[in-house]
């Protein structure tokens, strides 16, 4: 792993973007952030592995990078959204129709 210009930020081979010594990638944080709408403050009373230092550290690659995160988020929710479209009409989804459950 490389270390960026932002201290508790790593990059594996890939490029994917992790909390230094946390095993927290950045994009979780984010979408903490995003999702819940939750504060720095509110991250780290969630995870209180993470120093606030982690957190803003975080926060900020995310803002200096923010194009390519959004751009991943919208990514994998339209890969979510993909699988399920896909798992509609499974057999165990029409098992369950067949007793009369609505899956």
């Amino acid at each position: 792993m490389t270390i960026t210009a932002i201290e508790h930020i790593e990059l594996d081979e890939r490029g994917t973007a992790w909390v230094a010594d946390a095993n927290v990638k950045v994009i979780e944080i984010v979408l903490d952030k995003l999702a819940y709408g939750w504060s720095p403050e509110e991250i780290h009373f969630q995870h209180p592995h993470l120093s606030m230092a982690q957190i803003h550290a975080a926060l900020a690659y995310y803002y200096d990078h923010q194009i390519e995160f959004d751009s991943e988020v919208i990514r994998q929710l339209n890969e979510v959204r993909s699988m399920a479209d896909a798992a509609k009409d499974s057999p165990g989804r029409a098992r369950l129709r067949s007793f009369g459950l609505r899956p």
